[in-house]
């Protein structure tokens, strides 16, 4: 006799699946873990592989969240990319890519350092504003998340 199938908190990402984005008939299951040690599901609908990670900051990163948490803790205390670069071994091209990311998924990134790293909103301000200044070139998208979270700059 097989095993009950075990329930899945996620649905399916694929657009074109009838049952995208739905918890009524959805059919997912595990299909083992990435390098990066994150889940990777399939639909039994549409055929679709995909992570856990998926529209998170995390998606198709190489580093485990361990690592990104680590970074975030750097630049809290006004690291530069160079010398995280030294302390954690990864490239600076790979660190600014992460910044980029994190950028643009402002609004989750705040919430889960606050709750999760226990910082506060004074700390949280020089995080963005040291993404600001070590990230010139910012998408658009990321530039206007950005406005959402980052303090307004006051002149008298």
């Amino acid at each position: 006799m097989a095993r009950p199938r075990s329930f899945s908190p996620v649905s399916c990402q694929n657009l074109r699946c009838k049952y995208s984005f739905k918890e009524q008939g959805k059919d997912i299951i595990k299909r083992g873990k990435n390098h990066a040690g994150h889940q990777i599901y399939k639909c039994l609908h549409c055929g679709r592989t995909f992570s856990e990670t998926i529209l998170t900051p995390l998606y198709r990163k190489h580093l485990s969240e361990q690592e990104i948490t680590k970074i975030c803790k750097l630049l809290v205390e006004k690291n530069g990319i160079r010398s995280i670069e030294r302390i954690t071994g990864h490239h600076r091209d790979t660190i600014g890519t992460l910044l980029e990311d994190l950028a643009e998924h402002a609004e989750l990134v705040n919430q889960t350092l606050l709750r999760n790293l226990g910082l506060s909103q004074y700390e949280m301000d020089e995080f963005w504003t040291t993404i600001k200044k070590n990230r010139k070139k910012l998408s658009i998208t990321a530039q206007l998340q950005l406005r959402k979270v980052a303090p307004t700059s006051t002149q008298p």
